[in-house]
């Protein structure tokens, strides 16, 4: 026994000596186009210097907005489907570490009686009939010469932070979602009551057209004229009424409860949110390292990489390790002609009983017709596409803010110049119905007016909300506020708890487990295996 050990001893060295080689290519982080700074940084709106967008929704001064994007990271149905994404990436994670380790192992035993005819038992004085019993251990470990098996935990590794990645960018879009929607909220709310308002001032025009046309002062035509204005006005009503009900159930989805049950938190109508005099925007550098969209594209081609080299290894031989330990006993071995006893079942577990098969293997498979070469020039393909859609997301980012920045710097303008217009507009109104009553100018000027006043000042709310849709739209654009998840599970402990119970988990479904190495030594955790 002593020179098949050394023998094994020194192939296990070698075995670890070769298993630092892994073939294909190590993962670069490709490049991407850089903006040095924002086209807007010198408006006296924009601070263009490091800052916190962990709630950047906290600029608008709106505790209720702050209790709705609250409760949507909290019972998201979206954001915990994500959620429970990375509980499957780390479960594979796990799966491909196991294949590091010997890849089967399989402990068997059996019992069986055996008979055998005169005409093929063989010899007139052996047993035709025995029994057998057997109890073994076997196990094959396919080393991981050329780092087939290493490539695809690199791979692993990197979809589960492309992944929780992912969650990051779900995060951002819900809570700049559920901002948007409640902006829109209070902007039809406020269109509403503007609309509600003219309802009333038109029910007067309609009044006084019909008091002097019964005076006989004008004909009938300014009385169907009034009457007009005010029914197109009131169409406008339940449109909008409309519109208020959709934004609700909208909020309502986002947060993960029934239409209606959002309506104690927003109540009957509020005023829009007003922007900020100044806007921290930050430096176009920090976008790349921020926008969580940014990292998932780039931890996909990270994810990607060693997958070259995983179809590179089959184009190499394949090592393998294998043994068989057992028991094996039999009632068999008497002999008729001098009368001998033979063995028993009992034996099993006698010294003489033990058997043993092992040694090294090697497969290789040559002649592929090519197909294990495409098959790594499929991959290669693959980290090229993705590398070019991380290049393109970059540019998508940049374009996203700076869209956003000049949208919310010039929707501001316009809406000063509609609120003078808005002022003359009333103005016009007033003078215009003294004139009438006066019969110093005929109901058409009157109807002029006062449909400029409506479209005016609908159109300036409308704009308002749009200052704020544009502010939203460049923090997500920046990719704040996935910073609120930091320190809290993925997912809730409902969830974790219905999932225990049908499934071990083990450990996985701690935080802790989810965690992103920063050492090496925490890395070397990542590649135990999960007994």
């Amino acid at each position: 026994m002593q020179n098949p050990l050394r023998s094994f001893i020194g192939t296990m060295i070698l075995v670890l000596v070769l298993t630092g080689c892994a073939v294909g290519p190590d993962y670069k982080k490709p490049p991407a186009a850089e903006l040095q700074e924002w086209k807007d940084k010198e408006d006296p709106q924009i601070k263009a210097e490091p800052t916190d967008f962990s709630q950047w929704w906290a600029i608008f001064n709106d505790p209720i907005l702050d209790s709705l994007i609250q409760s949507a990271y909290e019972q998201n149905l979206t954001l915990r489907s994500a959620g429970v994404r990375i509980l499957q990436a780390r479960a594979a994670l796990g799966f491909a570490v196991g294949r590091l380790y010997p890849q089967s192992q399989t402990l068997g035993g059996g019992l069986t009686y055996n008979s055998l005819s005169e005409t093929t038992g063989g010899s007139q004085f052996a047993d035709l009939s025995f029994s057998e019993a057997n109890l073994g251990f076997d196990a094959a470990w396919e080393l991981d010469f050329f780092g087939r098996f290493r490539r695809n935990v690199q791979s692993n590794i990197a979809s589960l932070e492309a992944t929780i990645a992912s969650y990051d960018d779900l995060l951002v879009t819900l809570t700049a979602e559920v901002a948007r929607v409640y902006v829109l909220i209070r902007t039809f709310e406020n269109r509403l009551q503007i609309a509600r308002d003219n309802v009333k001032i038109q029910g007067r025009s309609l009044q006084i057209a019909e008091a002097r046309f019964q005076g006989g002062a004008v004909t009938e035509l300014d009385v169907a004229q009034a009457r007009s204005l005010l029914k197109d006005t009131e169409a406008s009503v339940p449109r909008l009424e409309a519109s208020i009900r959709q934004s609700r159930n909208a909020l309502a989805t986002l947060l993960g409860k029934l239409p209606g049950e959002v309506d104690s938190m927003i109540g009957e109508s509020g005023p829009i949110p007003n922007p900020p005099a100044e806007v921290a925007v930050g430096l176009p550098a920090e976008l790349l390292r921020r926008r969580p969209d940014i990292r998932a594209a780039e931890r996909q081609v990270a994810a990607q990489s060693p997958l070259i080299g995983r179809a590179k290894a089959d184009l190499y031989p394949q090592f393998s390790l294998f043994g068989s330990i057992g028991f094996r006993a039999n009632t068999g071995g008497s002999s008729k002609a001098d009368g001998t006893g033979g063995s028993s079942l009992g034996d099993v577990f006698s010294g003489d009983a033990v058997q043993f098969i092992g040694g090294p293997a090697v497969t290789w498979n040559i002649f592929n017709y090519g197909r294990i070469k495409n098959r790594v020039r499929i991959q290669d393909a693959r980290l090229q596409q993705l590398e070019i859609n991380y290049q393109e997301t970059v540019l998508r980012a940049y374009r996203e803010v700076e869209d956003a920045m000049v949208g919310f710097l010039r929707t501001q303008e316009e809406v000063a110049f509609l609120a003078e217009s808005v002022k003359a507009s009333k103005r016009s109104v007033d003078l215009s119905m003294i004139q009438y009553r006066e019969g110093l100018a005929d109901y058409q000027r009157v109807l002029d007016t006062q449909r400029s006043l409506v479209i005016g000042q609908d159109f300036m709310t409308d704009t308002m909300g749009r200052v704020l849709t544009n502010l939203i739209a460049m923090y997500k654009g920046l990719g704040g506020g996935w910073e609120i998840r930091v320190g809290k599970d993925f997912v809730p402990q409902q969830v974790k708890d219905e999932m225990k119970e049908r499934t071990d988990w083990g450990e996985l479904l701690s935080p802790e487990k989810l965690k992103m190495p920063a050492t090496e030594e925490e890395a070397l955790k990542w590649r135990s295996p999960d007994w």
